[in-house]
Protein backbone atom coordinates (compact mmCIF):
# COMPACT_ATOMS: atom_id res chain seq x y z
CA UNK A 1 0.00 0.00 0.00
CA UNK A 2 1.34 3.36 -1.02
CA UNK A 3 1.13 6.62 1.04
CA UNK A 4 2.66 10.05 0.67
CA UNK A 5 5.59 10.67 2.95
CA UNK A 6 3.98 13.96 3.97
CA UNK A 7 0.89 12.14 5.25
CA UNK A 8 1.58 12.43 9.03
CA UNK A 9 1.95 16.18 8.73
CA UNK A 10 -1.26 16.28 6.71
CA UNK A 11 -3.21 14.53 9.48
CA UNK A 12 -1.80 16.80 12.14
CA UNK A 13 -3.02 19.78 10.16
CA UNK A 14 -6.53 18.50 9.53
CA UNK A 15 -7.05 17.12 13.04
CA UNK A 16 -6.29 20.54 14.46
CA UNK A 17 -8.88 22.18 12.23
CA UNK A 18 -12.52 22.22 13.00
CA UNK A 19 -14.96 24.42 11.15
CA UNK A 20 -18.58 25.26 11.27
CA UNK A 21 -19.25 24.99 7.52
CA UNK A 22 -19.13 22.52 4.63
CA UNK A 23 -15.45 21.66 4.08
CA UNK A 24 -13.20 18.68 3.36
CA UNK A 25 -9.48 17.78 3.52
CA UNK A 26 -7.64 15.21 1.38
CA UNK A 27 -4.26 15.05 -0.50
CA UNK A 28 -4.34 16.80 -3.86
CA UNK A 29 -2.38 13.95 -5.55
CA UNK A 30 -1.41 10.36 -4.80
CA UNK A 31 0.79 7.94 -6.76
CA UNK A 32 0.46 4.17 -6.49
CA UNK A 33 1.85 1.12 -8.30
CA UNK A 34 -0.37 -0.85 -10.60
CA UNK A 35 -1.68 -4.01 -8.95
CA UNK A 36 -1.28 -2.63 -5.41
CA UNK A 37 -3.74 -0.82 -3.16
CA UNK A 38 -3.95 2.79 -2.10
CA UNK A 39 -5.65 4.73 0.70
CA UNK A 40 -7.00 8.23 0.05
CA UNK A 41 -7.16 9.99 3.47
CA UNK A 42 -10.25 12.16 3.80
CA UNK A 43 -12.00 14.21 6.46
CA UNK A 44 -15.04 16.49 6.15
CA UNK A 45 -17.15 18.87 8.22
CA UNK A 46 -20.62 20.49 8.08
CA UNK A 47 -22.46 23.36 9.82
CA UNK A 48 -22.78 23.05 13.59
CA UNK A 49 -26.55 23.61 13.61
CA UNK A 50 -27.08 20.35 11.71
CA UNK A 51 -27.42 17.41 14.03
CA UNK A 52 -28.09 14.43 11.75
CA UNK A 53 -29.06 11.08 13.22
CA UNK A 54 -27.16 9.21 10.44
CA UNK A 55 -24.46 10.42 8.03
CA UNK A 56 -24.06 8.90 4.56
CA UNK A 57 -21.53 9.57 1.81
CA UNK A 58 -20.71 8.93 -1.87
CA UNK A 59 -17.35 8.86 -3.72
CA UNK A 60 -17.56 9.93 -7.39
CA UNK A 61 -14.96 9.41 -10.15
CA UNK A 62 -13.85 12.31 -12.42
CA UNK A 63 -16.92 14.52 -11.82
CA UNK A 64 -18.41 16.13 -8.69
CA UNK A 65 -21.90 16.65 -10.08
CA UNK A 66 -24.50 13.85 -9.72
CA UNK A 67 -26.48 15.25 -12.67
CA UNK A 68 -23.59 14.23 -14.95
CA UNK A 69 -24.02 10.63 -13.75
CA UNK A 70 -20.35 10.07 -12.92
CA UNK A 71 -19.23 6.53 -12.01
CA UNK A 72 -19.96 5.75 -8.36
CA UNK A 73 -16.85 4.54 -6.57
CA UNK A 74 -18.53 3.94 -3.20
CA UNK A 75 -22.04 4.63 -1.78
CA UNK A 76 -22.85 3.96 1.88
CA UNK A 77 -26.64 3.81 1.44
CA UNK A 78 -26.91 1.09 -1.21
CA UNK A 79 -23.40 -0.36 -1.76
CA UNK A 80 -24.15 -0.15 -5.50
CA UNK A 81 -21.04 0.98 -7.43
CA UNK A 82 -19.83 1.22 -11.01
CA UNK A 83 -18.64 -2.08 -12.49
CA UNK A 84 -15.02 -0.81 -12.64
CA UNK A 85 -14.97 -0.54 -8.84
CA UNK A 86 -16.91 -3.65 -7.88
CA UNK A 87 -14.96 -5.51 -5.20
CA UNK A 88 -12.18 -2.93 -5.38
CA UNK A 89 -13.47 -0.06 -3.16
CA UNK A 90 -14.06 0.08 0.56
CA UNK A 91 -14.57 2.85 3.12
CA UNK A 92 -11.94 2.83 5.87
CA UNK A 93 -13.25 5.87 7.73
CA UNK A 94 -16.33 6.22 9.97
CA UNK A 95 -18.73 8.73 8.42
CA UNK A 96 -20.35 9.31 11.82
CA UNK A 97 -16.95 10.58 12.98
CA UNK A 98 -16.61 12.68 9.81
CA UNK A 99 -13.87 10.43 8.45
CA UNK A 100 -14.32 9.63 4.73
CA UNK A 101 -11.02 7.75 4.05
CA UNK A 102 -11.31 5.51 0.93
CA UNK A 103 -9.37 2.28 0.15
CA UNK A 104 -8.88 1.13 -3.47
CA UNK A 105 -7.34 -2.28 -4.21
CA UNK A 106 -6.06 -4.14 -7.29
CA UNK A 107 -5.21 -0.91 -9.01
CA UNK A 108 -5.29 -0.72 -12.79
CA UNK A 109 -4.56 2.18 -15.21
CA UNK A 110 -8.29 2.94 -15.76
CA UNK A 111 -8.63 3.84 -12.09
CA UNK A 112 -6.33 6.80 -12.45
CA UNK A 113 -8.15 10.10 -12.22
CA UNK A 114 -9.98 12.52 -9.90
CA UNK A 115 -11.92 11.38 -6.82
CA UNK A 116 -14.63 13.53 -5.26
CA UNK A 117 -16.55 13.00 -2.01
CA UNK A 118 -20.21 14.00 -1.41
CA UNK A 119 -21.71 14.18 2.10
CA UNK A 120 -25.36 13.15 2.61
CA UNK A 121 -27.01 14.21 5.95
CA UNK A 122 -30.56 13.55 4.79
CA UNK A 123 -33.14 15.69 3.00
CA UNK A 124 -31.67 18.78 1.38
CA UNK A 125 -28.54 18.60 3.53
CA UNK A 126 -26.25 17.15 0.79
CA UNK A 127 -23.00 18.67 -0.42
CA UNK A 128 -20.30 17.68 -2.96
CA UNK A 129 -16.93 19.07 -1.88
CA UNK A 130 -14.75 20.83 -4.44
CA UNK A 131 -11.62 19.44 -2.76
CA UNK A 132 -10.47 16.24 -4.53
CA UNK A 133 -7.53 13.86 -4.96
CA UNK A 134 -5.83 12.92 -8.25
CA UNK A 135 -4.69 9.28 -8.30
CA UNK A 136 -1.70 8.48 -10.59
CA UNK A 137 -1.21 4.79 -11.39
CA UNK A 138 2.52 3.99 -12.07
CA UNK A 139 4.40 0.79 -12.86
CA UNK A 140 8.05 2.00 -12.39
CA UNK A 141 9.76 3.71 -9.49
CA UNK A 142 10.42 7.39 -9.65
CA UNK A 143 14.12 8.27 -9.59
CA UNK A 144 14.97 11.69 -8.35
CA UNK A 145 18.18 12.91 -9.93
CA UNK A 146 20.09 15.65 -8.15
CA UNK A 147 20.19 18.95 -10.04
CA UNK A 148 23.86 18.62 -10.66
CA UNK A 149 25.97 15.48 -11.03
CA UNK A 150 29.68 16.09 -11.27
CA UNK A 151 32.09 13.44 -12.35
CA UNK A 152 34.39 12.29 -9.66
CA UNK A 153 32.18 13.60 -6.98
CA UNK A 154 30.21 11.38 -4.75
CA UNK A 155 26.46 11.48 -5.21
CA UNK A 156 24.48 10.85 -2.13
CA UNK A 157 21.29 8.95 -2.38
CA UNK A 158 18.67 8.20 0.31
CA UNK A 159 16.83 4.98 0.87
CA UNK A 160 13.85 5.29 3.11
CA UNK A 161 12.16 2.28 4.52
CA UNK A 162 8.85 2.87 6.18
CA UNK A 163 6.99 0.27 8.24
CA UNK A 164 3.33 1.01 8.62
CA UNK A 165 1.21 -0.50 11.38
CA UNK A 166 -2.47 -0.59 10.60
CA UNK A 167 -4.85 -1.09 13.53
CA UNK A 168 -8.16 0.26 14.79
CA UNK A 169 -7.66 1.86 18.20
CA UNK A 170 -10.37 1.69 20.85
CA UNK A 171 -11.25 4.09 23.59
CA UNK A 172 -9.72 1.65 26.05
CA UNK A 173 -6.33 2.09 24.33
CA UNK A 174 -6.16 5.74 25.28
CA UNK A 175 -2.99 6.40 27.33
CA UNK A 176 -1.40 3.06 26.52
CA UNK A 177 2.23 2.86 25.21
CA UNK A 178 2.99 1.71 21.68
CA UNK A 179 6.49 0.39 20.90
CA UNK A 180 8.51 -0.03 17.64
CA UNK A 181 11.68 -2.10 17.31
CA UNK A 182 14.17 -1.97 14.42
CA UNK A 183 16.96 -4.55 14.01
CA UNK A 184 19.62 -4.87 11.33
CA UNK A 185 20.19 -8.35 9.93
CA UNK A 186 23.50 -10.01 10.62
CA UNK A 187 24.27 -7.43 13.28
CA UNK A 188 23.55 -6.89 16.89
CA UNK A 189 22.17 -3.47 16.26
CA UNK A 190 18.70 -3.05 17.57
CA UNK A 191 16.67 0.10 18.27
CA UNK A 192 13.40 0.60 20.13
CA UNK A 193 11.04 3.52 20.37
CA UNK A 194 7.85 4.11 22.34
CA UNK A 195 4.96 6.51 22.14
CA UNK A 196 1.95 7.05 24.39
CA UNK A 197 -1.35 6.74 22.57
CA UNK A 198 -3.61 9.74 22.80
CA UNK A 199 -6.71 8.15 21.32
CA UNK A 200 -9.41 10.60 20.48
CA UNK A 201 -12.92 9.19 20.59
CA UNK A 202 -16.46 10.50 20.50
CA UNK A 203 -18.65 10.74 23.60
CA UNK A 204 -20.70 7.86 24.97
CA UNK A 205 -23.36 8.63 27.57
CA UNK A 206 -22.67 6.31 30.51
CA UNK A 207 -24.96 7.76 33.20
CA UNK A 208 -28.62 8.79 32.82
CA UNK A 209 -31.86 8.75 34.81
CA UNK A 210 -34.40 6.11 33.99
CA UNK A 211 -38.01 7.28 33.62
CA UNK A 212 -38.92 9.68 36.44
CA UNK A 213 -42.31 10.12 38.12
CA UNK A 214 -42.84 13.15 40.37
CA UNK A 215 -45.83 14.72 42.11
CA UNK A 216 -46.71 18.27 41.12
CA UNK A 217 -44.75 20.76 43.26
CA UNK A 218 -41.88 18.38 44.12
CA UNK A 219 -38.14 18.78 43.35
CA UNK A 220 -36.58 16.74 40.52
CA UNK A 221 -32.90 16.23 39.60
CA UNK A 222 -31.90 14.85 36.19
CA UNK A 223 -28.32 13.66 35.68
CA UNK A 224 -26.30 13.01 32.48
CA UNK A 225 -22.70 11.73 32.38
CA UNK A 226 -20.53 10.94 29.32
CA UNK A 227 -17.09 9.46 28.55
CA UNK A 228 -15.02 10.97 25.72
CA UNK A 229 -11.61 12.35 24.73
CA UNK A 230 -11.46 15.31 24.73
CA UNK A 231 -14.16 16.06 27.34
CA UNK A 232 -17.62 16.56 25.83
CA UNK A 233 -19.98 19.47 25.66
CA UNK A 234 -23.06 18.24 27.56
CA UNK A 235 -26.41 19.86 26.79
CA UNK A 236 -29.83 19.34 28.40
CA UNK A 237 -32.68 20.06 25.96
CA UNK A 238 -36.47 19.82 25.84
CA UNK A 239 -38.53 20.33 22.68
CA UNK A 240 -35.50 21.80 20.93
CA UNK A 241 -34.86 24.37 23.68
CA UNK A 242 -31.49 24.35 25.47
CA UNK A 243 -32.02 24.27 29.24
CA UNK A 244 -28.40 23.94 30.41
CA UNK A 245 -24.99 23.13 28.86
CA UNK A 246 -21.35 22.91 29.93
CA UNK A 247 -18.04 21.25 28.95
CA UNK A 248 -17.89 18.59 31.63
CA UNK A 249 -18.12 14.87 32.15
CA UNK A 250 -21.37 15.07 34.19
CA UNK A 251 -24.16 17.65 34.11
CA UNK A 252 -27.18 18.00 36.45
CA UNK A 253 -30.52 19.60 35.62
CA UNK A 254 -32.45 20.82 38.67
CA UNK A 255 -36.23 21.35 38.39
CA UNK A 256 -37.81 23.19 41.33
CA UNK A 257 -41.53 22.63 42.11
CA UNK A 258 -42.37 20.84 38.89
CA UNK A 259 -45.66 21.64 37.16
CA UNK A 260 -47.72 19.69 34.60
CA UNK A 261 -46.23 21.96 31.94
CA UNK A 262 -42.80 20.43 32.60
CA UNK A 263 -44.05 16.92 31.86
CA UNK A 264 -42.38 15.42 28.78
CA UNK A 265 -39.19 14.08 27.19
CA UNK A 266 -35.80 15.53 28.19
CA UNK A 267 -32.74 14.91 25.99
CA UNK A 268 -29.06 14.98 26.89
CA UNK A 269 -26.60 15.61 24.01
CA UNK A 270 -22.88 14.91 24.37
CA UNK A 271 -20.51 15.98 21.60
CA UNK A 272 -16.89 16.76 20.85
CA UNK A 273 -14.77 17.11 17.67
CA UNK A 274 -15.01 13.37 16.96
CA UNK A 275 -18.68 12.69 17.29
CA UNK A 276 -21.71 12.82 19.50
CA UNK A 277 -24.15 10.74 21.49
CA UNK A 278 -27.56 11.45 22.94
CA UNK A 279 -30.07 9.89 25.27
CA UNK A 280 -33.53 10.78 26.59
CA UNK A 281 -35.48 10.48 29.81
CA UNK A 282 -39.22 10.86 30.31
CA UNK A 283 -40.46 12.99 33.21
CA UNK A 284 -44.05 12.24 34.22
CA UNK A 285 -45.61 14.85 36.54
CA UNK A 286 -48.55 13.45 38.50
CA UNK A 287 -51.36 15.90 39.32
CA UNK A 288 -55.05 16.16 40.17
CA UNK A 289 -57.62 16.75 37.43
CA UNK A 290 -58.16 20.26 36.13
CA UNK A 291 -61.63 21.76 36.36
CA UNK A 292 -63.64 19.96 33.64
CA UNK A 293 -64.79 21.89 30.60
CA UNK A 294 -68.20 21.18 29.11
CA UNK A 295 -69.07 21.67 25.43
CA UNK A 296 -72.21 20.79 23.57
CA UNK A 297 -75.91 21.56 23.28
CA UNK A 298 -77.21 23.36 26.37
CA UNK A 299 -80.61 24.34 24.96
CA UNK A 300 -82.76 21.77 23.14
CA UNK A 301 -86.35 21.29 22.05
CA UNK A 302 -88.25 18.32 23.43
CA UNK A 303 -87.54 15.22 21.33
CA UNK A 304 -84.17 16.43 20.00
CA UNK A 305 -80.89 14.56 20.49
CA UNK A 306 -78.46 16.19 22.90
CA UNK A 307 -74.73 15.50 22.92
CA UNK A 308 -72.53 16.95 25.68
CA UNK A 309 -68.75 16.49 25.94
CA UNK A 310 -66.99 16.79 29.28
CA UNK A 311 -63.18 16.88 29.19
CA UNK A 312 -60.33 17.49 31.60
CA UNK A 313 -56.60 16.92 32.00
CA UNK A 314 -54.78 14.99 34.71
CA UNK A 315 -52.01 12.47 35.33
CA UNK A 316 -52.90 9.69 35.66
CA UNK A 317 -56.08 9.90 33.59
CA UNK A 318 -59.16 10.41 35.77
CA UNK A 319 -62.50 8.75 36.35
CA UNK A 320 -65.10 10.99 34.70
CA UNK A 321 -68.75 10.94 35.78
CA UNK A 322 -71.81 12.93 34.70
CA UNK A 323 -74.80 12.83 37.00
CA UNK A 324 -78.02 14.66 37.71
CA UNK A 325 -79.73 14.76 41.09
CA UNK A 326 -77.36 12.08 42.45
CA UNK A 327 -78.18 9.75 39.54
CA UNK A 328 -75.20 8.66 37.43
CA UNK A 329 -75.89 9.12 33.73
CA UNK A 330 -72.47 8.28 32.22
CA UNK A 331 -69.00 7.37 33.43
CA UNK A 332 -65.60 6.33 32.04
CA UNK A 333 -62.44 5.10 33.75
CA UNK A 334 -58.97 6.42 32.91
CA UNK A 335 -60.20 8.64 30.08
CA UNK A 336 -59.85 12.40 29.66
CA UNK A 337 -63.19 12.81 27.83
CA UNK A 338 -66.75 11.67 28.44
CA UNK A 339 -69.63 11.97 25.96
CA UNK A 340 -73.22 12.15 27.24
CA UNK A 341 -75.85 11.26 24.65
CA UNK A 342 -79.55 11.94 25.29
CA UNK A 343 -81.34 10.57 22.19
CA UNK A 344 -84.73 12.28 22.73
CA UNK A 345 -84.85 14.82 25.55
CA UNK A 346 -87.97 15.29 27.67
CA UNK A 347 -88.95 18.04 30.12
CA UNK A 348 -87.65 15.77 32.89
CA UNK A 349 -84.15 16.10 31.41
CA UNK A 350 -84.19 19.86 32.11
CA UNK A 351 -82.09 20.91 35.08
CA UNK A 352 -78.62 21.04 36.57
CA UNK A 353 -75.96 18.45 35.77
CA UNK A 354 -72.50 17.87 37.21
CA UNK A 355 -69.34 16.57 35.56
CA UNK A 356 -66.89 15.21 38.15
CA UNK A 357 -63.25 14.25 37.46
CA UNK A 358 -61.15 12.48 40.08
CA UNK A 359 -57.96 10.51 40.53
CA UNK A 360 -55.80 9.65 43.55
CA UNK A 361 -54.49 13.24 43.70
CA UNK A 362 -57.78 15.11 43.89
CA UNK A 363 -61.25 15.85 42.54
CA UNK A 364 -62.74 18.72 40.52
CA UNK A 365 -66.29 19.28 39.30
CA UNK A 366 -68.18 21.56 36.93
CA UNK A 367 -71.91 22.22 36.95
CA UNK A 368 -73.88 22.92 33.80
CA UNK A 369 -77.54 23.39 32.96
CA UNK A 370 -79.54 21.75 30.19
CA UNK A 371 -82.62 23.73 29.19
CA UNK A 372 -85.31 21.67 27.45
CA UNK A 373 -87.92 23.76 25.65
CA UNK A 374 -91.39 22.25 25.26
CA UNK A 375 -95.07 23.09 24.85
CA UNK A 376 -97.13 23.96 27.96
CA UNK A 377 -98.59 21.21 30.19
CA UNK A 378 -101.42 22.06 32.60
CA UNK A 379 -100.94 19.97 35.75
CA UNK A 380 -103.74 18.05 37.51
CA UNK A 381 -103.63 20.18 40.65
CA UNK A 382 -105.21 22.99 38.67
CA UNK A 383 -108.79 23.67 39.97
CA UNK A 384 -111.32 26.24 41.21
CA UNK A 385 -112.51 26.54 44.84
CA UNK A 386 -115.14 28.69 46.58
CA UNK A 387 -114.73 30.52 49.89
CA UNK A 388 -117.73 32.60 51.07
CA UNK A 389 -118.50 34.96 48.20
CA UNK A 390 -115.15 34.46 46.45
CA UNK A 391 -114.03 31.93 43.87
CA UNK A 392 -110.33 31.29 43.29
CA UNK A 393 -109.07 29.37 40.25
CA UNK A 394 -105.57 27.87 40.32
CA UNK A 395 -103.85 27.05 37.01
CA UNK A 396 -100.43 25.34 37.32
CA UNK A 397 -98.49 25.18 34.05
CA UNK A 398 -95.19 23.49 33.29
CA UNK A 399 -93.41 24.78 30.18
CA UNK A 400 -90.22 26.23 28.72
CA UNK A 401 -90.04 29.01 27.69
CA UNK A 402 -92.44 30.71 30.08
CA UNK A 403 -96.01 30.62 28.74
CA UNK A 404 -98.71 33.26 28.63
CA UNK A 405 -101.78 32.20 30.65
CA UNK A 406 -105.38 33.34 30.16
CA UNK A 407 -108.61 32.40 31.96
CA UNK A 408 -111.78 32.12 29.90
CA UNK A 409 -115.37 32.28 31.27
CA UNK A 410 -117.38 30.95 28.32
CA UNK A 411 -120.79 31.52 29.95
CA UNK A 412 -119.98 35.18 30.40
CA UNK A 413 -117.92 35.54 27.21
CA UNK A 414 -114.99 36.98 29.23
CA UNK A 415 -111.23 36.37 28.97
CA UNK A 416 -108.82 37.45 31.72
CA UNK A 417 -105.05 37.26 31.18
CA UNK A 418 -101.98 37.78 33.34
CA UNK A 419 -101.70 41.47 32.56
CA UNK A 420 -104.84 42.20 34.56
CA UNK A 421 -103.19 42.18 37.96
CA UNK A 422 -106.41 43.11 39.73
CA UNK A 423 -107.79 39.65 39.01
CA UNK A 424 -104.78 37.45 38.22
CA UNK A 425 -101.65 36.81 40.25
CA UNK A 426 -98.80 34.75 38.68
CA UNK A 427 -95.65 33.35 40.16
CA UNK A 428 -92.90 31.27 38.48
CA UNK A 429 -90.69 28.68 40.15
CA UNK A 430 -88.34 26.85 37.83
CA UNK A 431 -90.41 25.44 34.99
CA UNK A 432 -93.70 25.88 36.89
CA UNK A 433 -95.91 28.92 36.45
CA UNK A 434 -98.79 29.26 38.91
CA UNK A 435 -101.59 31.68 38.00
CA UNK A 436 -104.50 32.45 40.38
CA UNK A 437 -107.74 34.01 39.18
CA UNK A 438 -109.85 35.63 41.92
CA UNK A 439 -113.58 36.27 41.31
CA UNK A 440 -115.42 38.21 44.02
CA UNK A 441 -119.15 38.49 44.73
CA UNK A 442 -119.86 34.96 43.57
CA UNK A 443 -122.65 34.00 45.96
CA UNK A 444 -124.41 31.98 43.31
CA UNK A 445 -122.93 28.95 41.59
CA UNK A 446 -119.49 29.79 40.14
CA UNK A 447 -119.11 29.97 36.36
CA UNK A 448 -117.15 27.58 34.14
CA UNK A 449 -113.47 28.55 33.93
CA UNK A 450 -111.04 27.42 31.21
CA UNK A 451 -107.29 27.90 31.62
CA UNK A 452 -105.27 28.33 28.41
CA UNK A 453 -101.44 28.36 28.29
CA UNK A 454 -99.36 28.94 25.17
CA UNK A 455 -95.77 29.47 24.11
CA UNK A 456 -93.97 29.22 20.78
CA UNK A 457 -94.18 25.40 20.85
CA UNK A 458 -97.91 25.01 21.35
CA UNK A 459 -101.14 25.76 23.23
CA UNK A 460 -102.90 23.78 25.98
CA UNK A 461 -106.36 24.37 27.48
CA UNK A 462 -108.16 22.77 30.42
CA UNK A 463 -111.56 23.40 32.03
CA UNK A 464 -110.76 23.71 35.71
CA UNK A 465 -112.73 21.39 38.01
CA UNK A 466 -114.62 23.01 40.90
CA UNK A 467 -113.94 22.07 44.52
CA UNK A 468 -116.11 23.09 47.52
CA UNK A 469 -114.87 25.22 50.36
CA UNK A 470 -114.76 22.30 52.81
CA UNK A 471 -112.91 20.26 50.30
CA UNK A 472 -110.43 23.07 49.82
CA UNK A 473 -109.89 23.30 53.55
CA UNK A 474 -109.20 19.58 53.97
CA UNK A 475 -106.92 19.67 50.95
CA UNK A 476 -104.86 22.38 52.60
CA UNK A 477 -104.45 20.70 55.99
CA UNK A 478 -104.05 17.21 54.58
CA UNK A 479 -105.41 13.81 55.76
CA UNK A 480 -103.54 13.69 59.07
CA UNK A 481 -104.41 17.30 59.86
CA UNK A 482 -108.05 16.58 59.09
CA UNK A 483 -108.21 13.71 61.61
CA UNK A 484 -106.55 15.80 64.31
CA UNK A 485 -108.82 18.80 63.66
CA UNK A 486 -111.93 16.65 63.72
CA UNK A 487 -110.95 15.09 67.08
CA UNK A 488 -110.27 18.52 68.58
CA UNK A 489 -113.62 19.80 67.32
CA UNK A 490 -115.53 16.92 68.95
CA UNK A 491 -113.69 17.43 72.25
CA UNK A 492 -114.53 21.16 72.27
CA UNK A 493 -118.22 20.54 71.57
CA UNK A 494 -118.48 17.94 74.34
CA UNK A 495 -116.71 20.18 76.79
CA UNK A 496 -118.95 23.15 76.05
CA UNK A 497 -122.10 21.04 76.34
CA UNK A 498 -121.19 19.57 79.71
CA UNK A 499 -120.09 22.93 81.09
CA UNK A 500 -123.32 24.59 80.11
CA UNK A 501 -125.38 21.83 81.70
CA UNK A 502 -123.54 22.10 85.00
CA UNK A 503 -123.79 25.87 84.98
CA UNK A 504 -127.58 25.90 84.41
CA UNK A 505 -128.28 23.32 87.10
CA UNK A 506 -126.21 25.19 89.65
CA UNK A 507 -127.79 28.57 88.94
CA UNK A 508 -131.46 27.34 89.05
CA UNK A 509 -133.22 28.75 92.24
CA UNK A 510 -135.70 25.84 92.31
CA UNK A 511 -132.98 23.16 92.31
CA UNK A 512 -133.50 20.58 95.08
CA UNK A 513 -130.43 18.93 96.50
CA UNK A 514 -132.25 15.78 97.63
CA UNK A 515 -131.43 12.28 96.60
CA UNK A 516 -134.33 12.15 94.17
CA UNK A 517 -134.96 15.68 92.97
CA UNK A 518 -138.26 16.23 91.18
CA UNK A 519 -136.77 18.14 88.25
CA UNK A 520 -133.16 18.71 87.19
CA UNK A 521 -133.22 20.70 84.00
CA UNK A 522 -134.66 20.36 80.57
CA UNK A 523 -133.93 22.30 77.51
CA UNK A 524 -136.95 20.78 75.81
CA UNK A 525 -139.74 23.16 75.23
CA UNK A 526 -143.35 22.66 74.31
CA UNK A 527 -144.26 23.19 70.73
CA UNK A 528 -147.47 25.16 70.43
CA UNK A 529 -150.32 23.04 69.22
CA UNK A 530 -148.58 19.71 69.79
CA UNK A 531 -150.69 16.85 71.24
CA UNK A 532 -150.31 16.11 74.91
CA UNK A 533 -149.10 12.61 74.16
CA UNK A 534 -146.28 13.90 71.99
CA UNK A 535 -145.31 16.38 74.71
CA UNK A 536 -145.37 13.68 77.37
CA UNK A 537 -143.12 11.37 75.32
CA UNK A 538 -140.71 14.17 74.74
CA UNK A 539 -140.55 14.91 78.45
CA UNK A 540 -139.94 11.30 79.30
CA UNK A 541 -137.17 10.97 76.70
CA UNK A 542 -135.55 14.13 77.94
CA UNK A 543 -135.62 12.91 81.52
CA UNK A 544 -133.99 9.65 80.54
CA UNK A 545 -131.24 11.38 78.65
CA UNK A 546 -130.47 13.90 81.39
CA UNK A 547 -130.57 11.50 84.32
CA UNK A 548 -128.50 8.92 82.49
CA UNK A 549 -130.31 6.04 84.27
CA UNK A 550 -129.72 2.43 83.36
CA UNK A 551 -132.72 0.25 82.70
CA UNK A 552 -136.18 1.51 83.60
CA UNK A 553 -136.31 4.89 85.34
CA UNK A 554 -137.98 5.11 88.85
CA UNK A 555 -141.42 6.47 89.25
CA UNK A 556 -141.14 10.19 89.78
CA UNK A 557 -143.84 12.56 90.94
CA UNK A 558 -143.12 15.42 88.61
CA UNK A 559 -145.12 18.49 87.91
CA UNK A 560 -144.47 20.91 85.08
CA UNK A 561 -145.61 24.40 84.40
CA UNK A 562 -146.58 25.69 81.02
CA UNK A 563 -144.50 28.68 80.31
CA UNK A 564 -144.06 30.89 77.36
CA UNK A 565 -140.49 30.63 76.18
CA UNK A 566 -139.11 33.92 75.09
CA UNK A 567 -135.76 35.08 73.90
CA UNK A 568 -133.48 36.42 76.54
CA UNK A 569 -129.95 37.59 76.06
CA UNK A 570 -127.32 35.46 77.65
CA UNK A 571 -123.57 35.51 77.85
CA UNK A 572 -121.09 33.00 79.12
CA UNK A 573 -117.54 31.99 78.47
CA UNK A 574 -118.57 29.87 75.49
CA UNK A 575 -120.92 32.29 73.74
CA UNK A 576 -119.93 35.19 71.54
CA UNK A 577 -121.25 38.58 72.57
CA UNK A 578 -123.15 39.06 69.37
CA UNK A 579 -124.90 35.72 69.58
CA UNK A 580 -128.37 35.30 71.17
CA UNK A 581 -129.41 32.04 72.84
CA UNK A 582 -132.96 30.76 73.18
CA UNK A 583 -133.69 29.11 76.55
CA UNK A 584 -136.33 28.86 79.28
CA UNK A 585 -136.32 28.12 82.98
CA UNK A 586 -138.66 25.47 84.34
CA UNK A 587 -139.47 25.82 88.00
CA UNK A 588 -141.09 23.36 90.43
CA UNK A 589 -144.52 24.40 91.67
Amino acid sequence: MIFLTALPLFWIMISASRGGHWSAWMPSSISAFEGTCVSIPCRFDFPDELRPAVVHGVWYFNSPYPKNYPPVVFKSRTQVVHESFQGRSRLLGDLGLRNCTLLLSTLSPELGGKYYFRGDLGGYNQYTFSEHSVLDIINTPNIVVPPEVVAGKEVEGTWVLVSLLHFVPTREANGHRLGCQAAFPNTTLQFEGYASLDVKYPPVIVEMNSSVEAIEGSHVTLVCGADSNPPPLLTWMRDGTVLREAVTEILYLELEEVTPGEDGIYACLAENAYGQDNSTVELSVMYAPWKPTVNGTMVAVEGETVSILCSTQSNPDPILTIFKEKQILATVIYESQLQLELPAVTPEDDGEYWCVAENQYGQRATAFNLSVEFAPMILLESHCAAARDTVQCLCVVKSNPEPSVAFELPSRNVTVNETEREFVYSERSGLLLTSILTLRGQAQAPPRVICTARNLYGTKSLELPFQGAHRLMWAKIGPVGAVVAFAILIAIVCYITQTRRKKNVTESPSFSAGDNPHVLYSSDFRISGAPEKYESERRLGSERRLLGLRGEPPELDLSYSHSDLGKRPTKDSYTLTEELAEYAEIRVK
